[in-house]
């Protein structure tokens, strides 16, 4: 099966992946669209060995060389990607990255944005933050990514109600359910054209 008219995925993660694990089953025999890298920035991310499993390549890098250098663009030049999806990658895309991939850069969010967003809004620290608000209801946001944190376009939300017993942590599983259900067809609906 060629993969020439594939339209290619790349994906960057930080932790243990299981984003980046339903987003390789999702498209792992699919008819146009092919994930077909991992940028990661800690080489005992979990997330290796999943990509890995799937045969899928990945490139390790340090925030300098994300930030100072221009060892990661220039990759992604190379590669050039139709679509980058952070999922689960806590550093800061810089501008010089977010420039040359203006509109094609997305990132979920476990959160309704603009609420939880910015900086230190990431992981149970926004779950904390919403049972501590007592917000009735969260979700997850897929956003484009620009140079600042969390305030790209939103793509797509799904609300959930918080429930009274909820914990950050009951909350943050059941947040990621529905990051996995949604999070590739997303993905899909973009590539496929239906912005």
């Amino acid at each position: 099966m060629s993969h020439k008219n594939h339209k290619k995925v790349v994906l960057f993660a930080s932790g243990s992946g299981s984003n980046v694990q339903k987003i390789c089953e999702y498209f792992q025999n699919h008819e146009t669209i092919k994930v077909t890298h991992l940028y990661c920035n800690n080489s005992k991310a979990r997330v290796l060995e999943k990509v890995t499993a799937f045969g899928i390549d990945y490139t390790l890098f340090n925030k300098a060389e994300l930030l100072d250098s221009d060892k990661v663009l220039e990759k992604l030049l190379k590669t050039s990607p139709d679509l980058i999806v952070l999922a689960g990658f806590l550093l800061k895309i810089p501008k010089k990255i977010t420039e040359k991939f203006s509109n094609k850069i997305i990132n979920i969010h476990p959160a309704l944005l603009p609420g939880f967003g910015g900086r230190g809004m990431y992981g149970i620290n926004i779950h904390k933050a919403v049972i501590n608000k007592k917000e009735k209801r969260t979700g997850i946001s897929i956003h484009y990514v620009n140079e600042k944190y969390d305030e790209g376009a939103n793509i797509f939300q799904k609300e959930i109600s918080v429930k009274e017993k909820d914990t950050p942590l009951t909350l943050s599983k059941r947040v990621l359910k529905i990051e996995h259900e949604y999070f590739s067809k997303i993905i899909e609906k973009i590539l496929n054209g239906g912005k």
